[in-house]
């Protein structure tokens, strides 16, 4: 590629004199007109106290439309959002910050009115004053009917029974919108020991609604199934899982080396002996993975660029000796451009071809305009491959292959200025087989369909719900949605005088698939196949008549790496495949999966997929087992409707664009359908919230227009720019220890040469007041707002004089302001009131500025040094941010940058609401990092889990 495209075409963003971002600037160029560049400017607007207005990308700007309004509060908090692709809602607190009422759904038209045809009001409901203040139900209303208790919450007393199994004061029932949760037994590490699922009566039914309304839990028990799903885990003191039996009685176990990362597991089906599943797995000093051996003989081993650490091999190997033979089964090789764009994929396991005068290579390349999306990409594909739609290929090509079978094909891509795929070209030109998928985008928002429902862009909106759910899958094929979102029932097939064909949802409270039910007419008889999903475990099974099949999927490890999936048959196992087969996934740099080897290392398939998704090619030694392949392209599961369920959002590869707007908000950009980008061959998205980069430690998931949309404070101070020092635990202690001999020394200590604050323990000293204003050079009016409302509000940046300063020391000095050090973000430097924070140099520092104060701040023993309690606070998070930097590291596959923001916000959720609390928090979850007993996702997930505690609890936000 050439590198003059991306000559002169920076990422360019405007601040105001506040600091505040007005404008983002990007340099459009694409290869067919290098020598054009286009402009492209996202605009955001503020109110006078600095929060966001409005928010418009270069597409919708131009029509005087934005993507995202907003109403925000005197505290900060936004009480109105309004967007274009997923409506209007509207979010109110009660007096103790914790949300009381939220609607959503609400359609706005361009003029301002709303209809709420469609709104849906959630009511939380808490415990009295008297008690802790915990949300015990969640009411639901749909505009026009009657409200319903959707979620209720039963905590756990303080009996001696509750607190041996470690309950006391926590959630051990839980009803949801498909049952109960009960939890049974909790590790004091938090792991779940014991949880039991129990379903609906009428679970399969997706009209079916609950209602646990009144008091009487013997009323709500009644409209329960009487079988139970139970779920038992063991672990180690770190929180490690050492074993987890499933609802069926299979058993798995785990083994960890020295550092605590994963080196073996094995797998004991009921009734059965224990089996290997991972033999063996080495890792780097760097913590990526190596070479990982399984049960059946097969060993993977990964290469690494030693400059960028980015992933540049997988090779999957039968090596010398093993039972099949010695045969390299797959062998992929990366190249990237310079920023880490992937250019081509080869695999070097797989022979050149020659058809029809053509030559096919086991290569894929790509390329990219200058704002890196995806524009063209080659590749090979089945000679008969129809044109992709939301059914698999007709016909797979039979192992092993011959030279027929393959054809090349070139594709290129599309999109508006608003980032929306418009248009996608395939062509074959050896087969001829050549055509153009086109998609019509609102004028009004980023919502999309085929052009086969309309090519007027005028009508797209009225194809989605107010929320921005799409109506019609495809013509003919209508689309079903809960009050929550969830996408609860597709029609494939239409009839007028007879039932229709169906595939039916229902989510837990943390709207997660639970169940699954389709329903289809065969040869005058009807068939119904059931999934249902639990933990490590999927039953499925499938009536037609007398016919019935009973099959439990085991779940051995992550799905998109390298997973493990046994198929055990209680009843209707096929005629030819074994019952217990063993079957291992293994995939390529976005998860999908690719390979499909047997217990015995044979292959079962191989699949290969177009770039945004969908199967080019698929071959297998038979159809049968084909059939029960269910993990396909980025490692999610792909429904009979053609859509790839990834957790929070359902995908359609033929058009490359999202069904539903993104929960997750602006997160990921103002475009609420965009997929990873549109760059789906280097970015994968693991939940439908945000994409990630696989295998690299390069910072993402977060545009500069994600953080403004969400509020996000930017940071633009001095000690974001200073170089920091990781020290040892053994350094940390030796800092602490000369603490504790000298607390109370306020001029010049000795100079300790570890600490666990962030800029470094060699720079904990003491420092006079003087030289700490000298620091807060950049005080800002908010700061000084906050000291007369004790209430810390987030505004943009004012440079003060000398005299200021004095000033706004005086103003301390005559205020009752309690604990100043409350209600500033320590870590910003903002002003004078951070003199009774932490300061960025010293711990020590935090004793001279609080001499400031009229009154002495509240203190804590930590670490066995008496310190103000703000001070801990800011300690912890420093400890916190320090610990997840030192991770990172080492594990590439953290994001960094998303972490650190989250744990920030969750540092002002407690200076908020309870700093002892989040003291605690901080060391337990830095503890799991250290032992290795947490990922990155379940480390945000926990981050997220604090946050919204103190707020709005769901479902799964209380019970992981």
């Amino acid at each position: 590629m050439s590198t003059s495209l991306f000559s002169k075409t920076p990422m360019v963003t405007v601040l105001d004199n506040r600091g505040l971002i007005v404008r983002e600037v990007s340099y459009h160029r694409h290869p067919d007109s290098p020598d054009t560049t286009s402009e492209r400017t996202t605009h955001h607007q503020y109110n006078a106290r600095g929060f966001l207005l409005q928010s418009a990308d270069p597409r919708l700007y131009d029509t005087g439309l934005a993507n995202f309004s907003y109403l925000t509060g005197l505290t900060g908090n936004v009480l109105r959002t309004q967007g274009v692709d997923n409506g209007t809602s509207v979010a109110l607190n009660d007096a103790a910050g914790r949300s009381f009422m939220t609607i959503s759904n609400i359609d706005t038209a361009d003029d301002g009115t709303e209809n709420r045809n469609q709104a849906v009001t959630r009511t939380w409901q808490y415990e009295d004053a008297s008690l802790p203040g915990r949300p015990i139900s969640i009411t639901e209303q749909v505009n026009g009917e009657a409200g319903r208790i959707a979620e209720r919450f039963v905590y756990a007393g303080n009996s001696d029974a509750e607190k041996a199994q470690n309950l006391a004061g926590l959630v051990v029932s839980y009803y949801d919108t498909a049952g109960l949760i009960q939890r049974d037994s909790v590790a004091l590490t938090g792991v779940l020991l014991c949880v039991t699922r129990h379903l609906l009566k009428d679970a399969d039914d997706p009209n079916t609604e609950v209602n646990w309304q009144g008091q009487d839990a013997s009323a709500w028990n009644d409209v329960l199934e009487a079988k139970t799903y139970i779920t038992l885990t063991t672990s180690d003191a770190t929180g490690a899982i050492l074993s987890t039996t499933d609802a069926a009685g299979h058993q798995q176990r785990m083994a960890y080396d020295v550092a605590g990362m994963m080196s073996g597991s094995w797998l004991t089906v009921k009734g059965g002996t224990e089996q290997i599943i991972v033999k063996s797995l080495t890792y780097s000093a760097a913590g990526q993975k190596l070479r990982e051996e399984h049960g059946n003989g097969v060993v993977t081993t990964y290469l690494y660029e030693p400059e960028t650490q980015r992933l540049v091999g997988i090779k999957t190997a039968r090596p010398e000796g093993h039972v099949s033979g010695a045969k390299v089964l797959q062998d992929l090789r990366y190249e990237y451009d310079p920023v880490g764009n992937v250019l081509s994929i080869s695999n070097d396991a797989e022979e050149t071809r020659f058809w029809r005068n053509q030559k096919v290579v086991p290569e894929n390349t790509y390329s990219y305009d200058s704002l890196y999306q995806l524009i063209s990409a080659t590749g090979r594909e089945m000679a008969n491959a129809d044109q992709q739609g939301s059914n698999l290929p007709s016909f797979i090509v039979p192992l092993p292959t011959d030279s027929s079978a393959y054809t090349c094909f070139i594709r290129t891509y599309r999109y508006d200025n608003g980032g929306n795929l418009i248009q996608i070209r395939h062509s074959a030109p050896a087969t001829n087989h050549s055509y153009t998928t086109d998609i019509t985008v609102s004028d009004r928002s980023n919502r999309g369909v085929l052009s086969t429902l309309t090519t007027n862009p005028s009508d797209v909106d009225a194809l989605f719900t107010a929320g921005g759910q799409q109506k019609q899958l495809l013509a003919g094929q209508p689309l079903v949605w809960t009050s929550r979102n969830e996408l609860q029932r597709v029609s494939p097939v239409t009839r007028d005088d007879s039932a229709d064909d169906q595939e039916s949802y229902r989510y837990d409270g943390g709207s997660q698939r639970l169940l699954k039910v389709g329903i289809q007419k065969t040869s005058g008889s009807t068939q119904t196949q059931r999934v249902l999903y639990l933990p490590g475990l999927e039953l499925r099974s499938t009536t037609n008549g007398a016919a019935e099949e009973s099959l439990q999927v085991i779940i051995v490890g992550e799905a998109g790496r390298a997973q493990v999936r046994v198929l055990h048959w209680e009843s209707g196992k096929p005629a030819d495949i074994a019952n217990d087969q063993t079957r291992y996934s293994y995939d390529n740099l976005v998860g999908s999966s690719q390979l499909e080897l047997s217990g015995e290392g044979e292959i079962i398939s191989m699949e290969e997929y177009y770039p945004y998704g969908g199967t080019a090619l698929l071959t297998a030694r038979s159809q049968a087992e084909v059939n029960y392949k269910t993990m396909r392209y980025s490692g999610k599961e792909r429904d009979a409707t053609g859509l790839y369920y990834y957790g929070f959002r359902y995908y359609q590869p033929w058009t490359g664009r999202w069904l539903s707007s993104d929960r997750a908000g602006t997160l990921d950009g103002l475009n609420l359908y965009r997929m990873v980008r549109n760059n789906p061959v280097t970015l994968s998205d693991k939940d439908g919230l945000m994409p990630r980069k696989a295998l690299d430690d390069e910072e993402q998931g977060s545009s500069p227009s994600a953080s403004i949309s969400g509020n996000t404070e930017i940071k633009n101070s001095k000690r974001n720019d200073r170089r920091r020092r990781v020290f040892s635990p053994e350094e940390m202690s030796q800092a602490l220890e000369a603490l504790r001999v000298n607390p109370s020394e306020k001029s010049e200590p000795t100079p300790i040469t570890a600490s666990p604050v962030e800029e470094s323990a060699a720079e904990i000293s003491a420092i006079s007041t003087d030289e700490a204003l000298a620091q807060a050079d950049d005080v800002t009016e908010s700061s000084l707002t906050a000291m007369a409302s004790n209430t810390r509000r987030k505004r943009g940046r004012r440079v003060f004089t000398e005299e200021q300063k004095k000033e706004a020391i005086e103003k301390i000095k005559q205020s009752d302001f309690k604990e100043p050090a409350e209600n500033v973000q320590g870590e910003h430097m903002e002003s004078a009131v951070a003199l009774h924070s932490v300061s960025e140099n010293s711990i020590k520092a935090v004793d001279e500025a609080a001499a400031i104060a009229p009154k002495k701040p509240e203190m804590i023993l930590l670490e066995g040094i008496e310190m103000p309690l703000a001070s801990a606070e800011a300690m912890a998070t420093n400890f916190l941010k320090n610990t997840v930097k030192r991770k990172a590291k080492h594990d590439k596959g953290w994001n960094l940058k998303l972490s650190l923001e989250n744990i920030g916000r969750a540092a002002l959720v407690g200076h908020e609401n309870n700093v002892r609390d989040f003291i605690d928090f901080s060391q337990d979850i830095a503890k799991k990092i250290n032992t290795n007993a947490i990922s990155e996702s379940e480390f945000i997930d926990e981050l997220k889990f604090y946050m919204q505690r103190y707020k709005a609890p769901t479902s799964s936000q209380l019970l992981h």
